[in-house]
């Protein structure tokens, strides 16, 4: 170990960019044992590990760099994925500039280990040489029904079942996944990834209902009389609204519907036409990770002109760094500081134009960002055929959380117990979006652990 002032950090290759934004397939190539080794070899095992305590699931990472250093594939398999349910998801997906890596002691000159690479390394290739994570079998009665297949209902799903417990997952659409399926692009995250993992869950016991809106085709009641605790993992999908004046022309969307009928396109699935961008001006109002996956689909659609338009500058974009990077690569446009103002409409109500109103950032605010200030006179438009806003999500409300005494907060969150995760009527738990609000599939994957960890608890006991 400590081999950090000889080996430089490396990043895994990507593939080329005339090659990627032709498709959908995953950009980033996966480490061969080899970098893996040296990688981790670079890892100085800190005494008081940064990593481990700025990841939301307390990954055992300085563990399992010593042991891929140490070429035992089998332990660092077992101890990644013995606190996460999806190691090789959250190695794709996880904004680690922002969480493992960005605290790595080795960013003060010498750049962080590639945390996030060696964590898909370990399980690609644990699955390669034959490995699986361990499931006992259903060994209980006792039954726990899982609303959402989410991160959140995937993660709960997985240490249920690993404490021995029957497990229902309910899903309303027609694969199983949520947001890992239908919101993250196959250019970020294979979806065969995501069915694997369900897979692995199927065959340790779990029931899989599709297509079944809980409230709408099966009472929430007839469910709650059938298991002896559930889980709530339905997310966060209700798009902000940005207030704008001609936000609701008809070529104006939200980002969640359009990635939405990109992937049934790409799964070859009926999907809504109109959002075939092919040769249009597409204008994406928003800096977050999901604008950057609205603007990276737009041009491996054939999108004309792919134009991002955010009111601060890239610094404070909220979203992760490398995802930035890929879309500047992959030749969209970023107009920084710019706060829309209106969408401008033809005469036949339809947008034409975002108008925007120049910005500069002056003091820090009492939440530690620059405030935002406009710059009178400096207004400018975007032309746009259509535009896509992606201003962030709250949680859909159902109905059945108030008719069975579950509470929520003023802005639609359910509120939980901190320590057990369950909810104001007892023997039901909840966890994710629905929670937090738009959040990380990392701090989804953590609710599904510590609830299935507490409802274990109550049922096993």
């Amino acid at each position: 170990m400590r081999e950090f002032l000889t080996t430089e950090r490396i990043d895994p290759a990507k593939r080329l960019v005339v090659e990627r934004t032709k498709d959908f397939g995953e950009i980033y190539e996966i480490f061969n044992f080899s970098d893996a080794s040296t990688q981790s070899d670079r890892c100085i095992q800190c005494g008081d590990p940064f990593c481990l305590n700025k990841c939301p699931l307390h990954n055992y990472i300085p563990q399992w760099l010593k042991s891929i250093a140490e070429k035992d594939l089998e332990f660092a398999f077992k101890l990644s994925n013995e606190p996460s349910p999806f190691p090789e998801v959250m190695g794709r997906i996880c904004p680690h500039d922002r969480l493992c890596e960005g605290d790595c002691t080795l960013n003060d000159g010498h750049g962080a280990i590639t945390i996030g690479s060696i964590e898909t390394h370990i399980t690609e290739a644990g699955f390669k040489a034959g490995l699986t994570p361990d499931f006992p079998g259903v060994t209980s009665d006792k039954k726990v029904a899982v609303i959402g297949s989410g991160p959140a209902g995937l993660s709960v799903a997985t240490y249920l079942l690993r404490s021995g417990l029957g497990v229902t997952m309910y899903e309303k659409a027609d694969r199983a996944g949520g947001l890992l399926t239908y919101g993250i692009p196959s250019f970020k995250l294979d979806k065969k990834i995501v069915e694997r993992r369900v897979e692995l869950l199927l065959d340790a016991g779990m029931k899989l209902v599709l297509n079944c809106e809980i409230g709408k085709d099966k009472p929430f009641e007839e469910i709650a009389n059938e298991h002896d605790a559930m889980f709530i993992g339905v997310g966060a999908t209700k798009a902000k609204s940005a207030g704008l004046s001609g936000e609701n022309a008809p070529n104006v969307y939200r980002a969640m519907d359009y990635l939405t009928n990109i992937q049934r396109k790409n799964f070859k699935e009926n999907y809504d036409k109109k959002f075939d961008f092919k040769d249009k001006n597409v204008v994406v109002v928003g800096g977050g990770d999901t604008a950057m996956d609205c603007l990276r689909t737009a041009k491996r659609e054939g999108a004309k002109s792919v134009t991002c338009l955010y009111r601060r500058d890239e610094h404070n974009m909220p979203g992760s760094k490398k995802e930035y990077r890929n879309a500047v690569e992959e030749g969209v446009d970023f107009t920084f500081l710019a706060s829309p103002k209106e969408i401008i409409l033809d005469e036949n109500g339809k947008a034409i134009a975002v108008e925007y109103v120049r910005t500069t950032l002056g003091a820090k605010g009492a939440d530690g960002r620059q405030q935002m200030e406009e710059i009178k006179g400096s207004e400018a438009r975007a032309n746009a055929d259509v535009v896509i806003m992606s201003l962030g999500f709250d949680p859909v409300v159902p109905s059945f959380l108030a008719e069975n005494g579950i509470e929520t907060n003023s802005w639609g969150g359910i509120i939980l117990n901190d320590e057990t995760h369950e909810t104001s009527t007892a023997g039901i738990y909840a966890g994710g979006d629905c929670f937090r609000g738009a959040d990380l599939v990392v701090t989804a994957a953590f609710d599904g652990r510590e609830a299935a960890r507490s409802i274990a608890e109550s049922l096993l006991e």
